[in-house]
């Protein structure tokens, strides 16, 4: 048996209750009964990690412990390859086309239709959970974590500490930097932010709690101390595998989307700056660096009172490119900008299992309330895990989506990836041969009958795009602009 007796019944019951489409009502869990949730976010992390085995020299012995203490979903995928939409569909789990929340402003409460739906920790602390945490859970926003997150303990520097003068040579955003700084590892944010979660966790909790982390690296500034760096030597260090002409089976709207006003480095800037190693050198090291953070966490949780009855979600808000489709950051629908590492851990939870299986952020929700005995939330667009919980190589009929901006969706099942822009133009990457998704096989008659299966899962209700003036609205209007044009 696969989950432990004293969880079984409930999970079990919950399952059959979603298959049967009763109404039955299903007892609530004692308090002393109910389970705590310990949600890890991680900022900007793609599938670097060593189980996921996204980079051959990845160093991430924490997070594969997790995954060998619990089950590590490969094919999970946000909802928006940004970090404000993406954070709001983890926290209400609904899609950006249904929200409007589709770039880095508004937050939540400005949108009319996220409003309503009552955000995951508030959620817990209704249930009559113990609610706090730290760090970047929601958006980064003045005052958008205090807002949602209770007893919500602040964000101990941030993105900081900031050098006097840039690093790197790059002379754009004032955040895209790298480089060894500062000199010691408690000058981090994470690492604080860590040490905040170790002195919580040995604290006596009166009741169960909701616990919420959010670290900020491998976000920029990659910045980090230089023995992070000293893990990963210039003259041994492999570039992600790439391939000339990455571009040329996809459409103009298709490129622009991923480029126009970005902010990032462009690919020809690297290329002539010679910073393609520097800039992989110091995503590697900041992902070392949050990994050990993360490792501090769970061996404080190990260590505590609370390491037998707490549920560990770790994630990722979006992936990051690193020269993959010649481009770098985020914001884009192929697998780097989309596809996250997500882990679960907990009572019951099978050990180092495996799930290949589509999933997507917004299911992480209804998963927690599910494996908390409490009542789901009819509004919630997202699905409960506990099938795959209990077998991951269930039945399973779901496909995960991601968009930027309306119009503009990846829809992945398992095995193909279907990308549609909203000028019309589409390409479609088969996994089974071309994992990398070098090559856009959208006009191969053998794949006519499965793309059209992608198709249908594109959302004909697309909510206007709310908020204005980042550089998701600037680069989706500059796209427009020139498919009108053009």
């Amino acid at each position: 048996m696969l989950i432990t007796n004293r969880i079984a019944p409930i999970l079990s019951l919950i399952f059959l209750l979603g298959a049967c489409h009763t109404n039955k009502k299903k007892e609530p869990l004692k308090e002393s009964e109910k389970p705590n949730i310990l949600v890890i976010a991680v900022d900007d992390l793609n599938d670097w990690v060593g189980v996921l085995g996204g980079h051959p020299q990845a160093k991430t012995p924490h997070m594969d412990r997790l995954a060998q203490r619990g089950m590590l979903f490969t094919n999970a995928h946000c909802q928006a390859p940004v970090c404000n939409p993406s954070r709001a569909s983890v926290m209400t789990s609904l899609y950006p086309s249904t929200s409007g929340i589709y770039f880095l402003n508004p937050d939540i409460t400005k949108s009319p239709v996220a409003s309503k739906s009552m955000v995951m920790p508030k959620r817990f602390e209704k249930e009559g959970y113990h609610v706090f945490g730290a760090g970047k859970l929601f958006h980064n926003g003045k005052g958008i974590n205090e807002a949602h997150v209770p007893n919500y303990a602040g964000q101990f520097g941030g993105f900081g500490p900031m050098p006097d003068e840039k690093i790197s040579s790059y002379p754009g955003h004032p955040l895209w930097d790298w480089g060894a700084f500062p000199e010691r590892d408690d000058q981090m944010p994470d690492y604080q932010l860590a040490s905040w979660a170790e002195a919580r966790l040995a604290e006596k909790q009166e009741q169960p709690f909701w616990m919420g982390i959010g670290f900020y690296r491998p976000h920029v500034p990659q910045f980090v101390p230089q023995k992070w760096f000293d893990m990963y030597p210039m003259q041994s260090l492999q570039l992600p595998q790439t391939i000339t002409d990455d571009l040329n089976d996809i459409s103009s709207y298709g490129v622009d989307i991923t480029r126009l006003n970005h902010v990032s480095p462009t690919y020809e800037w690297v290329a002539e700056n010679e910073a393609w190693k520097p800039l992989v050198q110091s995503y590697l090291a900041c992902v070392s660096f949050v990994d050990e953070q993360v490792g501090r966490v769970l061996t404080a949780l190990d260590n505590g009172d609370y390491g037998d009855n707490t549920y560990v979600v770790l994630f990722s808000d979006h992936g990051f490119h690193l020269g993959e489709k010649e481009r770098f950051a985020k914001r884009s629908l192929w697998e780097d900008g989309a596809r996250v590492p997500l882990i679960i851990m907990g009572p019951g939870i099978p050990k180092g299992k495996v799930c290949n299986k589509p999933v997507q952020l917004l299911d992480i929700y209804p998963t927690l309330l599910a494996l908390s005995g409490l009542e789901p939330d009819a509004t919630h667009e997202g699905n409960s895990l506990i099938p795959l919980l209990e077998n991951p190589e269930s039945e399973w009929a779901q496909y995960a989506r991601t968009s930027f901006g309306p119009g503009n969706y990846a829809i992945v099942s398992d095995g193909y990836r279907f990308i549609q822009y909203n000028d019309g133009s589409e390409e479609f990457y088969d996994h089974n041969s071309d994992p990398q998704e070098w090559y856009n096989v959208i006009d191969k008659p053998e794949y006519v009958e499965v793309i059209e299966q992608h198709r249908s899962q594109i959302p004909e209700q697309r909510y206007k795009i709310l908020g204005k003036g980042s550089t998701g609205h600037l680069s989706y209007d500059a796209s427009e602009e020139n498919r009108k044009t053009n």
